[in-house]
Protein backbone atom coordinates (compact mmCIF):
# COMPACT_ATOMS: atom_id res chain seq x y z
CA UNK A 1 0.00 0.00 0.00
CA UNK A 2 1.07 3.63 -0.58
CA UNK A 3 0.87 6.70 1.89
CA UNK A 4 -2.22 7.76 2.58
CA UNK A 5 -1.75 11.84 1.66
CA UNK A 6 1.10 14.14 0.60
CA UNK A 7 1.53 15.02 5.16
CA UNK A 8 2.93 11.44 4.93
CA UNK A 9 5.50 11.86 1.64
CA UNK A 10 9.22 11.92 2.98
CA UNK A 11 9.62 15.24 0.60
CA UNK A 12 6.61 16.94 2.42
CA UNK A 13 7.94 16.43 6.15
CA UNK A 14 11.88 17.66 4.55
CA UNK A 15 10.01 20.91 3.37
CA UNK A 16 9.75 22.04 7.22
CA UNK A 17 13.25 21.50 8.71
CA UNK A 18 13.75 24.95 8.51
CA UNK A 19 10.97 26.16 10.02
CA UNK A 20 11.15 23.57 12.70
CA UNK A 21 14.88 23.96 13.01
CA UNK A 22 15.13 20.02 12.82
CA UNK A 23 15.78 17.25 10.94
CA UNK A 24 13.13 14.80 9.26
CA UNK A 25 13.47 11.48 9.64
CA UNK A 26 11.30 8.48 9.42
CA UNK A 27 10.61 5.55 11.67
CA UNK A 28 8.97 2.11 9.88
CA UNK A 29 7.93 -1.01 11.51
CA UNK A 30 7.26 -4.40 9.30
CA UNK A 31 6.48 -7.43 10.85
CA UNK A 32 3.61 -10.39 9.85
CA UNK A 33 1.12 -7.95 11.33
CA UNK A 34 1.88 -5.64 8.86
CA UNK A 35 3.66 -2.39 8.40
CA UNK A 36 3.85 1.17 10.75
CA UNK A 37 5.43 4.15 9.10
CA UNK A 38 6.44 7.40 11.30
CA UNK A 39 7.66 10.40 9.95
CA UNK A 40 8.58 13.50 12.09
CA UNK A 41 11.18 16.42 12.48
CA UNK A 42 13.90 15.75 15.25
CA UNK A 43 14.90 18.86 17.18
CA UNK A 44 17.73 19.17 19.30
CA UNK A 45 17.06 21.13 22.48
CA UNK A 46 19.21 23.63 23.78
CA UNK A 47 20.28 22.69 27.12
CA UNK A 48 22.81 19.27 27.68
CA UNK A 49 22.44 17.07 30.29
CA UNK A 50 25.66 15.93 31.94
CA UNK A 51 27.17 17.08 28.80
CA UNK A 52 24.64 15.04 26.68
CA UNK A 53 23.01 15.83 23.32
CA UNK A 54 19.05 15.57 24.00
CA UNK A 55 16.13 15.78 21.33
CA UNK A 56 12.77 16.01 20.79
CA UNK A 57 10.52 15.09 17.58
CA UNK A 58 7.19 17.45 16.43
CA UNK A 59 4.70 16.57 13.09
CA UNK A 60 5.86 18.77 10.61
CA UNK A 61 3.49 21.46 9.72
CA UNK A 62 -0.16 20.59 9.44
CA UNK A 63 -1.20 16.36 10.10
CA UNK A 64 0.66 13.57 10.62
CA UNK A 65 1.67 10.91 12.75
CA UNK A 66 1.92 7.33 12.81
CA UNK A 67 -0.02 5.76 9.96
CA UNK A 68 -0.67 2.39 9.80
CA UNK A 69 0.40 1.44 5.70
CA UNK A 70 -0.43 -3.03 5.90
CA UNK A 71 -2.34 -4.50 8.24
CA UNK A 72 -5.83 -5.94 9.59
CA UNK A 73 -8.19 -5.02 11.87
CA UNK A 74 -7.90 -8.30 13.80
CA UNK A 75 -4.11 -7.85 13.66
CA UNK A 76 -3.98 -4.38 14.34
CA UNK A 77 -3.31 -3.99 18.24
CA UNK A 78 -0.64 -6.82 17.80
CA UNK A 79 1.38 -4.24 15.40
CA UNK A 80 0.78 -1.26 17.40
CA UNK A 81 1.97 -2.91 20.82
CA UNK A 82 5.22 -3.95 18.64
CA UNK A 83 5.69 -0.12 17.55
CA UNK A 84 4.98 1.28 20.83
CA UNK A 85 7.81 -0.98 21.91
CA UNK A 86 10.39 -0.79 19.37
CA UNK A 87 9.68 3.46 18.93
CA UNK A 88 10.14 3.55 23.09
CA UNK A 89 13.49 1.72 22.34
CA UNK A 90 14.41 3.83 19.56
CA UNK A 91 13.71 7.14 21.34
CA UNK A 92 15.92 5.90 23.99
CA UNK A 93 18.86 5.09 22.47
CA UNK A 94 18.62 8.29 20.38
CA UNK A 95 18.33 10.45 23.29
CA UNK A 96 14.99 11.70 22.08
CA UNK A 97 13.19 12.79 25.31
CA UNK A 98 9.14 13.71 24.19
CA UNK A 99 7.09 13.96 20.93
CA UNK A 100 4.37 16.00 19.91
CA UNK A 101 1.79 15.09 17.44
CA UNK A 102 -1.06 16.94 15.68
CA UNK A 103 -2.87 13.56 14.18
CA UNK A 104 -4.84 13.44 10.48
CA UNK A 105 -8.19 14.56 11.05
CA UNK A 106 -9.43 13.02 7.96
CA UNK A 107 -7.85 9.54 8.12
CA UNK A 108 -8.44 9.45 12.05
CA UNK A 109 -5.08 7.72 12.88
CA UNK A 110 -5.36 9.06 16.56
CA UNK A 111 -8.07 6.49 17.21
CA UNK A 112 -5.48 3.12 15.83
CA UNK A 113 -2.90 5.22 18.04
CA UNK A 114 -4.27 6.17 21.00
CA UNK A 115 -2.52 3.09 23.25
CA UNK A 116 1.06 4.90 22.34
CA UNK A 117 0.41 8.10 22.99
CA UNK A 118 -1.93 10.39 25.78
CA UNK A 119 -3.91 11.77 22.79
CA UNK A 120 -6.59 14.51 23.34
CA UNK A 121 -9.01 16.24 21.19
CA UNK A 122 -8.70 19.75 20.73
CA UNK A 123 -11.04 21.11 18.24
CA UNK A 124 -12.73 19.94 14.99
CA UNK A 125 -12.02 21.02 11.31
CA UNK A 126 -14.00 21.50 8.54
CA UNK A 127 -14.66 20.06 5.25
CA UNK A 128 -16.71 20.46 2.04
CA UNK A 129 -18.16 16.87 1.15
CA UNK A 130 -17.81 16.89 -2.48
CA UNK A 131 -18.47 13.23 -3.01
CA UNK A 132 -21.60 12.53 -0.94
CA UNK A 133 -23.76 16.21 -2.65
CA UNK A 134 -24.25 16.87 -6.27
CA UNK A 135 -24.20 20.27 -5.99
CA UNK A 136 -21.95 21.43 -2.65
CA UNK A 137 -22.44 24.88 -3.27
CA UNK A 138 -25.77 24.80 -2.49
CA UNK A 139 -25.42 21.91 0.31
CA UNK A 140 -22.79 22.73 2.00
CA UNK A 141 -22.23 26.40 1.79
CA UNK A 142 -24.19 28.57 3.77
CA UNK A 143 -26.79 30.94 2.43
CA UNK A 144 -24.53 34.23 3.51
CA UNK A 145 -21.37 32.77 2.00
CA UNK A 146 -23.74 31.87 -1.14
CA UNK A 147 -25.29 35.22 -1.25
CA UNK A 148 -21.41 36.81 -0.91
CA UNK A 149 -20.10 34.62 -3.60
CA UNK A 150 -23.16 35.56 -6.51
CA UNK A 151 -22.78 39.43 -5.55
CA UNK A 152 -18.76 38.81 -6.09
CA UNK A 153 -19.59 37.32 -9.32
CA UNK A 154 -22.45 39.95 -10.54
CA UNK A 155 -19.57 42.92 -9.85
CA UNK A 156 -17.52 40.87 -12.04
CA UNK A 157 -15.39 38.90 -10.19
CA UNK A 158 -14.10 36.25 -11.94
CA UNK A 159 -11.47 33.28 -11.56
CA UNK A 160 -9.36 30.57 -12.85
CA UNK A 161 -7.80 27.45 -11.62
CA UNK A 162 -4.29 25.99 -12.63
CA UNK A 163 -3.07 22.29 -11.72
CA UNK A 164 0.62 21.63 -11.78
CA UNK A 165 1.99 25.41 -12.67
CA UNK A 166 4.94 26.34 -14.08
CA UNK A 167 5.54 29.66 -11.48
CA UNK A 168 3.86 30.94 -8.08
CA UNK A 169 6.08 33.76 -7.89
CA UNK A 170 2.45 35.84 -8.13
CA UNK A 171 1.21 34.13 -5.44
CA UNK A 172 4.08 34.68 -2.79
CA UNK A 173 3.90 38.17 -3.70
CA UNK A 174 0.04 38.50 -3.06
CA UNK A 175 0.74 36.10 0.23
CA UNK A 176 3.48 38.22 1.95
CA UNK A 177 1.11 41.49 1.66
CA UNK A 178 -1.42 39.62 3.20
CA UNK A 179 1.15 38.22 6.15
CA UNK A 180 2.12 41.67 6.56
CA UNK A 181 -1.03 42.79 6.72
CA UNK A 182 -2.39 40.79 9.44
CA UNK A 183 0.84 40.86 11.75
CA UNK A 184 1.54 37.40 11.32
CA UNK A 185 3.64 34.87 13.45
CA UNK A 186 7.23 34.37 12.01
CA UNK A 187 5.94 30.78 11.96
CA UNK A 188 3.68 31.87 8.81
CA UNK A 189 5.73 33.54 6.80
CA UNK A 190 7.33 30.95 4.47
CA UNK A 191 10.27 32.13 2.82
CA UNK A 192 10.85 32.16 -1.09
CA UNK A 193 13.28 28.74 -1.13
CA UNK A 194 10.06 26.67 0.98
CA UNK A 195 8.14 28.09 -2.13
CA UNK A 196 10.87 26.72 -4.46
CA UNK A 197 11.18 23.32 -2.81
CA UNK A 198 7.42 23.17 -2.98
CA UNK A 199 7.92 23.46 -6.40
CA UNK A 200 10.13 21.04 -7.48
CA UNK A 201 8.64 18.16 -4.86
CA UNK A 202 5.03 19.12 -5.57
CA UNK A 203 4.03 20.55 -8.70
CA UNK A 204 1.66 17.75 -9.75
CA UNK A 205 -0.01 18.27 -6.31
CA UNK A 206 -0.41 21.85 -6.66
CA UNK A 207 -3.13 23.85 -7.14
CA UNK A 208 -3.10 27.97 -7.79
CA UNK A 209 -6.66 29.20 -7.71
CA UNK A 210 -7.13 33.24 -9.08
CA UNK A 211 -10.42 35.72 -8.37
CA UNK A 212 -9.43 38.40 -11.16
CA UNK A 213 -10.76 41.95 -11.56
CA UNK A 214 -10.70 44.02 -14.30
CA UNK A 215 -8.29 41.89 -15.37
CA UNK A 216 -6.06 42.32 -12.30
CA UNK A 217 -5.44 39.31 -10.13
CA UNK A 218 -6.70 40.11 -6.82
CA UNK A 219 -6.38 37.46 -4.16
CA UNK A 220 -4.63 33.61 -4.74
CA UNK A 221 -5.42 30.24 -2.82
CA UNK A 222 -2.20 27.71 -2.94
CA UNK A 223 -3.50 24.40 -2.15
CA UNK A 224 -2.82 20.65 -2.40
CA UNK A 225 -4.12 17.74 -3.75
CA UNK A 226 -3.47 13.92 -2.71
CA UNK A 227 -5.51 11.03 -3.55
CA UNK A 228 -9.43 11.80 -3.13
CA UNK A 229 -8.62 15.04 -0.98
CA UNK A 230 -7.55 18.67 -1.34
CA UNK A 231 -6.56 20.36 1.29
CA UNK A 232 -6.66 24.63 1.28
CA UNK A 233 -2.61 25.33 1.99
CA UNK A 234 -2.38 28.76 2.24
CA UNK A 235 -3.62 31.87 0.34
CA UNK A 236 -3.84 36.15 0.27
CA UNK A 237 -5.90 38.90 -1.03
CA UNK A 238 -5.46 42.71 -1.26
CA UNK A 239 -6.39 44.75 0.64
CA UNK A 240 -7.95 47.09 -1.59
CA UNK A 241 -10.01 44.30 -2.78
CA UNK A 242 -11.58 43.05 0.43
CA UNK A 243 -14.83 44.22 -0.04
CA UNK A 244 -15.33 42.00 -3.20
CA UNK A 245 -14.92 39.12 -1.13
CA UNK A 246 -12.61 37.08 -3.22
CA UNK A 247 -11.63 34.57 -0.46
CA UNK A 248 -15.16 33.20 -0.95
CA UNK A 249 -14.48 32.85 -4.35
CA UNK A 250 -11.71 31.38 -4.31
CA UNK A 251 -13.17 28.48 -2.08
CA UNK A 252 -16.25 28.84 -4.57
CA UNK A 253 -13.78 27.98 -7.63
CA UNK A 254 -11.95 25.04 -6.01
CA UNK A 255 -15.04 23.28 -5.26
CA UNK A 256 -16.49 23.37 -8.43
CA UNK A 257 -13.03 22.28 -9.96
CA UNK A 258 -13.01 19.80 -7.04
CA UNK A 259 -16.45 18.13 -7.76
CA UNK A 260 -15.33 18.34 -12.06
CA UNK A 261 -12.57 16.27 -11.38
CA UNK A 262 -13.53 13.98 -9.15
CA UNK A 263 -12.10 14.44 -5.60
CA UNK A 264 -14.10 13.74 -2.36
CA UNK A 265 -13.09 16.03 -0.10
CA UNK A 266 -11.85 19.52 0.55
CA UNK A 267 -10.40 20.15 3.85
CA UNK A 268 -10.61 23.44 5.17
CA UNK A 269 -9.01 23.04 8.67
CA UNK A 270 -9.71 24.45 12.00
CA UNK A 271 -9.66 27.65 13.93
CA UNK A 272 -7.02 28.71 15.95
CA UNK A 273 -8.51 27.98 19.01
CA UNK A 274 -11.29 25.52 20.51
CA UNK A 275 -13.59 28.32 21.13
CA UNK A 276 -16.94 27.65 18.75
CA UNK A 277 -16.94 31.27 18.20
CA UNK A 278 -13.28 31.36 16.80
CA UNK A 279 -13.66 34.05 13.58
CA UNK A 280 -11.36 31.55 11.53
CA UNK A 281 -13.51 28.59 12.16
CA UNK A 282 -16.43 30.10 11.85
CA UNK A 283 -15.20 31.59 8.42
CA UNK A 284 -14.12 28.21 7.19
CA UNK A 285 -17.51 26.78 8.37
CA UNK A 286 -19.72 28.47 5.93
CA UNK A 287 -17.82 26.09 3.72
CA UNK A 288 -19.11 22.91 4.96
CA UNK A 289 -21.97 23.33 7.08
CA UNK A 290 -22.50 19.76 7.30
CA UNK A 291 -18.89 18.26 7.27
CA UNK A 292 -16.37 18.07 9.97
CA UNK A 293 -13.57 16.10 11.25
CA UNK A 294 -11.98 15.36 15.00
CA UNK A 295 -8.52 16.78 15.31
CA UNK A 296 -6.55 15.10 17.85
CA UNK A 297 -3.02 15.96 19.20
CA UNK A 298 -0.69 13.65 20.50
CA UNK A 299 1.62 13.65 23.89
CA UNK A 300 4.13 11.27 25.04
CA UNK A 301 7.20 11.87 27.42
CA UNK A 302 9.63 9.14 26.45
CA UNK A 303 12.56 10.05 28.84
CA UNK A 304 10.60 11.23 31.97
CA UNK A 305 14.14 11.75 33.88
CA UNK A 306 15.58 13.81 31.57
CA UNK A 307 12.24 15.30 31.33
CA UNK A 308 11.91 16.45 34.65
CA UNK A 309 15.56 17.66 34.52
CA UNK A 310 14.67 20.10 31.33
CA UNK A 311 11.52 21.40 33.32
CA UNK A 312 13.73 22.11 36.43
CA UNK A 313 16.75 23.47 34.35
CA UNK A 314 14.07 26.19 32.81
CA UNK A 315 12.28 26.54 36.25
CA UNK A 316 9.06 25.12 34.40
CA UNK A 317 5.64 23.52 36.41
CA UNK A 318 5.42 20.12 34.28
CA UNK A 319 1.73 20.44 34.52
CA UNK A 320 1.17 23.85 32.47
CA UNK A 321 -0.71 23.13 29.43
CA UNK A 322 1.85 23.83 26.76
CA UNK A 323 4.06 20.51 25.36
CA UNK A 324 6.74 20.05 26.02
CA UNK A 325 6.69 22.11 28.94
CA UNK A 326 10.22 22.85 28.91
CA UNK A 327 9.85 24.72 25.49
CA UNK A 328 7.11 27.24 26.89
CA UNK A 329 9.51 29.67 27.45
Amino acid sequence: MSIKDIYFDNRYGQLYEKMENGICEVFEIENEYGKIKHMYIKRSIPHLISGERYYDIVTPYGYGGPIIIKGSNETKEFLLYDFKKKFKKYCIEQNIVSEFIRFHPMLNNAQDFNICYDTLHIRNTVGTNLGRYEDPFQEEFSKSCRKNIRKALKEGVEFKVTHKPEDIRSFIDIYYSTMDRNNAADYYYFDEEYFSKCLDAFQENIILVEAIYNEQVIAMGFYFVFDKFIHIHLSGTLSEFLYLSPAYVLRYAITLWGKENGYKYIHHGGGRTSDPSDTLYKFKKQFGKNTEFEFYVGKQIWNQDVYDQLCEINNIDQDIEFFPAYRSN
